[in-house]
């Protein structure tokens, strides 16, 4: 089962590559590679448009186009970063630069999109995985399905600020009811000062569906 992260924001159905502006922000946050040698066959900012491509459609990892690079690469930085949690480092980062930058619009929604059914299963991957479960964040004992009337599917709860950034998330299992969520996904919602001084945890107003 492959964990969920937020979806990264992409132009059009498919996922479309970023642009040249977009990677600019981005590559400064990126983790510097650690082996010398020749460059690899798939640059990083490949094998990232593979990752939003494969998030923005729901598709099967093997479905990944080839111009992005082989689907077991792409796979591979996603599920390396999940685990060693780049994914989270980058998103607070970009949470701290927005809020420095006013850019954070402090009336937050808390909301739950309707449920979904996973289509990354082990049986995708194959029956074991080449790495075991876990990471900085842990997988729940039942990843996040439940039964429902469309068969296996997981709610996603998040807290979005007004400019529609995500600012924190919670998955359940998609027979789970929303309203207890409610609190433990405000709860999340932590973005630190660019200076001095503790992250910021309070919105100024709430608003729930």
């Amino acid at each position: 089962m492959t964990p969920i992260i937020p979806p990264v924001t992409v132009s059009t159905v498919g996922g479309e590559p970023q642009t040249s502006e977009q990677w600019a922000r981005l590559e400064p946050l990126l983790p510097a590679g650690k082996k010398p040698g020749p460059l690899p066959v798939w640059s990083k900012r490949q094998l990232i448009n593979g990752i939003r491509w494969r998030m923005r459609t729901g598709a099967l990892w093997r479905d990944v186009p080839p111009r992005y690079g082989e689907w077991e690469t792409v796979y591979g930085l996603f599920r390396r970063w999940q685990r060693d949690g780049t994914w989270s480092r980058i998103l607070t980062q970009l949470h701290a630069e927005a809020d420095a930058k006013g850019l954070i619009t402090w009336d937050v929604w808390a909301l739950t999109p309707p449920s979904r059914e996973l289509f990354s299963t082990p049986t995708e991957l194959g029956d074991l995985q080449r790495d075991k479960p876990g990471g900085v964040a842990v997988e729940p004992a039942d990843h996040g399905l439940g039964r429902s009337r469309g068969g296996l599917t997981a709610k996603v709860h998040l807290a979005v600020e007004h400019g529609q950034k995500p600012l924190s998330f919670l998955v359940t299992a998609g027979h789970r009811h929303s309203r207890p969520q409610f609190q433990p996904v405000l709860e999340r919602i932590r973005v630190p000062r660019a200076g001095v001084g503790r992250p910021r945890r309070r919105p100024d107003r709430v608003r729930a569906d």
